[in-house]
């Protein structure tokens, strides 16, 4: 994954999110198939999902895109998977301005506890 480096236009971030032109990047590890949906907290240089849903005809991913949607209160069309369909390890894209990257990036580690 090639994600943009930080300079001084960009919001202080944690590592595993990146803003850019109008687009918080979000590195992800998810666990499928767990007993409930939630943010679990940094995992290396990503931040670990664990999913309720099966990896099976794309649930999972489905079940990412909606849990992220909800927890940081954007529309459902808001966020996208832009790699990673097939694996643990995704990249979603969030439509966003500057201004809220932080507390986007903010809300997802409050819902991970930390």
């Amino acid at each position: 994954m090639n994600l943009p480096s930080r300079n001084s236009r960009t919001p202080d971030l944690p590592v595993w999110a990146r803003w850019q032109s109008g687009v918080l990047t979000l590195a992800l590890h998810v666990q499928p198939g767990a007993r409930r949906t939630q943010a679990v907290g940094a995992h290396g240089n990503r931040l670990k999902i664990a999913l309720h849903a099966p990896p099976v005809d794309g649930r999972a991913n489905d079940e990412l895109l909606r849990f992220i949607a909800a927890t940081l209160a954007l529309r459902r069309a808001a966020v996208r998977l832009t790699a990673g369909a097939a694996s643990r390890e995704k990249t979603v894209a969030l439509d966003c301005d500057e201004t809220s990257a932080p507390g986007l990036s903010g809300l997802l580690l409050a819902a991970a506890g930390k």
